[in-house]
């Protein structure tokens, strides 16, 4: 159900303008991020009151830090900032779940007419926030922050980075280029995303499904402002796979073009060898149509059956329908709050 704020804000939205403020949240997936959280805070908590100042947010928004399981002491951190700051709430997964999922459950459970999801590290502007706003404001229902350029990557980052969209654009998976997570989902969206039940989530694909009217800002994205990337490139390289086998068929269709191709190679090494046979000496007896085909061969076989297990085993998974996460603590008056708006 929708607040009396939430109501008015949509009956106004076609004439760009809210009687009300609207209510937001932004949403912060950390893990072990105790070097940069505290910074992390300090600037969205200067934005929030920038923003309310500015009458274009409710006293009532509010930042959520999403722990996921973190060993270090980013929970502690999120529980004294709480304290100190009444917009401040947390939630700690009684686990790590992944990035994906402790988004989702940030998204799933975090009050406000819309959402905003930024990642810890400060790489992402927040400056173009109130851009995102207005986009909402103006009837979109997705803003998603996208990157200029990428001139603060090392080549090898960059290159293996924009080969990655190029190869999802290939296998036909519809993502926005050199976007990641970064955000704004207004409720209905939200409530749409609730719907997709997937245990392998890969959000950026998801989002896109929803097809609800959306805009796009960009923004120079800053280095690291402390601590390590939690994406290496054995991480980076699992999540792309993820991406690419969660939305295309592709690479099973490539077992069928590479079956047509081995059938072919495999005539034209048949006859290479007949003729070399009746023509030369430089051969070994049986040697050209034993080794080179059973090689080949062998190979084909193991990397589609690869590939098929790995279809197999999202199937496996999916079936399973296993929770996606668990919440072991919330602390914060954002819940509390929003506890008696449902009530």
């Amino acid at each position: 159900m929708y607040s009396k704020a939430q109501k008015i804000l949509f009956m106004n939205r076609s004439n760009d303008t809210a009687t009300v403020p609207i209510r937001i949240g932004i949403v912060v997936p950390c893990f072990n991020e105790e070097d940069v959280i505290r910074e992390t805070n300090d600037r969205l908590i200067m934005l929030i009151n920038q923003l309310q100042s500015n009458g274009l947010i409710s006293h009532e928004s509010s930042i959520i830090y999403i722990d996921d399981g973190s060993r270090d002491a980013t929970w502690s951190i999120i529980e004294a900032l709480s304290q100190s700051h009444p917009t401040v709430s947390g939630i700690k997964l009684s686990r790590n779940q992944g990035h994906q999922n402790a988004l989702l459950c940030g998204l799933m459970t975090s009050p406000g007419d819309a959402l905003i999801s930024v990642d810890a590290d400060l790489q992402d502007d927040l400056n173009v926030i109130p851009q995102m706003i207005h986009h909402f404001l103006k009837g979109n229902e997705i803003v998603y922050g996208v990157r200029k350029s990428r001139e603060t990557d090392t080549y090898f980052k960059r290159f293996t980075a924009e080969g990655y969209y190029k190869l999802m654009s290939i296998m036909k998976v519809d993502i926005i280029f050199n976007h990641a997570d970064y955000r704004l989902l207004s409720r209905r969206a939200i409530n749409a995303l609730s719907e997709y039940r997937e245990i392998n989530l890969f959000l950026r694909g998801l989002v896109r499904l929803l097809g609800f009217k959306s805009e796009v800002v960009e923004y120079d994205r800053a280095e690291r402002f402390a601590g390590e990337s939690k994406y290496p490139l054995r991480k980076m390289l699992s999540f792309a796979w993820q991406g690419i086998t969660s939305f295309s068929t592709a690479p099973l269709r490539l077992i069928t073009f590479l079956g047509i191709t081995v059938s072919i190679v495999s005539i034209a090494l048949a006859a290479w060898g007949f003729l070399s046979t009746l023509f030369t000496d430089s051969t070994l007896p049986g040697w050209a149509s034993t080794v080179i085909p059973m090689y080949f061969l062998g190979g084909v076989q193991l990397f589609s059956l690869g590939i098929i297990g790995e279809y197999i085993s999202k199937i496996y998974m999916e079936n399973k329908s296993r929770p996606r996460f668990h919440v072991d603590q919330k602390i914060g008056t954002s819940f509390s709050k929003n506890k008696k708006n449902h009530e």
